[in-house]
């Protein structure tokens, strides 16, 4: 197929896909519709038995089984009003801090990110959590969803992550070498996000509530003994995780029983609040699921035209210097991040990508954290950002104030993926200390 070709076919299924967005269709059919589109250009291929594969190996993922499970875990603490104690308890300490409660989108992402792996469970748990706090306290509604959406993305950058484990796979390198290059970009973002809210703050002092009442530091204490129960709790299911003990889904399944347990212990487990929180996985799961099939069936169907492999094919062409190379693969990631899913883009590209890396002079180790970085502003870019989705669907708002509300962040990650460019140190430091040789 001709490069003429490939391009109407791209511009046809882009075309398609925000027609059915823009008309209200549900994002997980819209993304089918577009997939079968992709795959009538492509005859004698059984789209049947495509789609049908397709959604199998996606529900029978053992990787995806942790997912309702912290979605349970975020609902048990939403029901039972064990969320509220732990805003309550982080409330007087970060008073000082421009932006305050809102940190607590970045930080819980961060800690809850190291323990799921995965970017959908992370934005579904803390925005499950989060939203309805800050409203209730007077927070900017734009500034929390952005940071939401952005913060969200460190699911698949802190370590353990599944993106991580597909792309060390993909590019036969070490999993703990990419795990520990993953820490100090990890931090690096946070900061910045944090930043970002600070500065905010500072130039919107009218969009913020005021502050509370200064306490005493045993007041602070006192208030604060509301966060013991959720931080044993978290503290737990990630030491189980760090030591081994336990594999993501396990301690998933943990988190859900420690919350029930928890909330058994401080009396607020009714039978409604229990039946809601399994009826609000089950809606929450199934949203993730379908969307999750729909862009599994479209990235087939994109690999079958070959337009991935084509693109990168076309930018290994130019023959560009190292950093032209870098800015140039920046912004194809991100257009294929318009059509495809993370670990699509890194299977469908990786073999054509990879030579041209090596060539250039950059190490496989830092260009797999580049990658996940490109994945996570693929996360938050529209139209097709799967946390977007989650975060539509949580905030009841439309997907256009969803993705202008999260544009800051957006180049926040473009401020990274320059920052680790310029300074490839930063990926590489851990990794070395670890693996001297």
């Amino acid at each position: 197929m001709g490069t003429v070709e490939l391009v109407e076919i791209s511009g046809i299924i882009l075309v398609a896909l925000l027609a059915l967005l823009a008309s209200g269709v549900w994002i997980g059919f819209s993304l089918l519709i577009c997939g079968f589109i992709a795959m009538l250009f492509m005859p004698g291929i059984p789209i049947g038995a495509v789609l049908a594969t397709n959604s199998w190996s996606n529900g029978a993922s053992w990787s995806l089984a942790a997912l309702p499970l912290f979605v349970w875990m975020g609902e048990i603490l939403f029901r039972t009003k064990l969320s509220e104690e732990m805003f309550r308890g982080l409330a007087p300490w970060l008073g000082w801090l421009p932006g305050r409660l809102m940190h607590v989108n970045v930080l819980g992402c961060g800690l809850f990110g190291s323990i799921s792996g995965s970017s959908a469970a992370t934005t579904a748990m803390i925005a499950k959590i989060a939203l309805p706090e800050l409203k209730k306290r007077g927070y900017d509604e734009m500034v929390s969803l952005g940071s939401l959406a952005g913060a969200g993305t460190l699911g698949i950058l802190i370590p353990p992550s599944i993106t991580m484990v597909v792309y060390a796979v993909a590019a036969n390198v070490s999993i703990i070498q990419i795990f520990l290059a993953g820490f100090l970009p990890s931090l690096i973002v946070m900061v910045l996000y944090c930043g970002y809210i600070a500065v905010w703050s500072l130039l919107n002092p009218d969009k913020t509530p005021p502050a509370p009442p200064k306490m005493s530091f045993k007041e602070k204490l006192k208030e604060s003994a509301n966060l013991i129960p959720v931080t044993l709790l978290i503290i737990l299911v990630f030491a189980t995780l760090l030591l081994g003990w336990a594999t993501a889904t396990e301690c998933a399944a943990w988190g859900v029983l420690g919350s029930l347990g928890i909330a058994a212990w401080s009396k607020s487990l009714t039978w409604k609040s229990f039946w809601d929180s399994v009826m609000g996985a089950t809606r929450l799961t199934c949203m993730i699921m379908l969307i999750l099939t729909g862009a599994g069936f479209m990235s087939i169907a994109m690999g079958y035209t070959g337009i991935p492999n084509a693109l990168a094919a076309w930018v290994d062409s130019f023959n560009l210097s190292p950093f032209a190379l870098i800015a140039v693969l920046t912004v194809m990631y991100i257009l294929l991040g318009a059509a495809l899913d993370g670990l699509s883009m890194i299977v469908l590209t990786t073999v054509v990508v990879l030579p041209m890396i090596q060539q250039a002079g950059f190490d496989l180790v830092w260009f797999g954290i580049f990658l996940v970085l490109i994945v996570e502003m693929a996360e938050v870019s529209p139209p097709v950002g799967f946390n977007l989705f989650v975060l539509q669907t949580m905030s009841g708002r439309d997907s256009l104030t969803v993705a202008k509300a999260s544009l800051p962040f957006f180049f926040l990650l473009v401020a990274t993926v320059a920052i680790i460019t310029v300074f490839p140190e930063i990926v590489m430091v851990l990794p070395q200390m670890a693996f001297p040789g």
